[in-house]
């Protein structure tokens, strides 16, 4: 099961991790990063995989992803994180079309360990659980966006998966929104649970 961040963490991640990394190039980077795996609900591996070139190919807000399997799909990109990844561009060390737009220290493409190490430090200071790992940051985009009424088939799209089935686990692990339609569709569900013992 999926186990996302909640809300509140996830909004907050991504600045909470550039405050613990010691330069504030890194910070720039990091921040961008997490920024970007929560707003748009990539793979850590989608977004390592990204060039500088392709922030020039956002238009209209949407950005084409590189997904698993080499299928193309198309995600918004929310104001709040264009900011961060154009305020990362700024402070890239070497911006130009090819190069990885999240680099590492000695210019190459960042290492995913990197990143979850990083992600590993914060949760360890916050006291959260070994699941908040950066793939719980896109569980939590999903989560979240079904939480306030997405559509199934939308957040398919929005994550690439190829099934169905595979975007279902969502339902299951938003506990809260199956209670709110239990409640609101089943002729018992306003039923207080002794009433028919009371009558019989």
């Amino acid at each position: 099961m999926p186990r996302p961040l909640n809300p509140e963490d996830a909004r907050k991640a991504p600045g909470d991790i550039a405050d613990i990394v010691s330069s504030p190039h890194v910070a720039l980077r990091d921040e961008a990063l997490f920024t970007l795996l929560y707003g748009a609900g990539l793979r850590i591996s989608e977004a390592l995989s990204l060039n500088v070139r392709d922030l020039d190919r956002l238009h209209d807000g949407l950005m084409t992803i590189m997904g698993k399997g080499q299928k193309e799909r198309v995600v918004p990109i929310l104001p709040v994180v264009q900011r961060k990844l154009e305020a990362w561009r700024a402070a890239h060390p070497a911006p130009h079309p090819q190069a990885p737009l999240f680099c590492g220290v000695r210019g190459g493409r960042l290492n995913p360990a990197i990143a979850q190490r990083t992600m590993r430090q914060w949760r360890q200071m916050e006291g959260l659980p070994d699941t908040a790992t950066p793939h719980a940051l896109r569980h939590a985009f999903a989560t979240h966006l079904m939480q306030n009424g997405a559509d199934l088939r939308v957040i398919q799209e929005l994550l690439g998966h190829a099934s169905l089935s595979s975007t279902q686990i969502y339902t299951l692990a938003d506990e809260h929104r199956l209670m709110d339609v239990w409640k609101k569709a089943h002729p018992h569900a306003d039923k207080p649970a002794h009433s028919e013992e009371s009558s019989s």
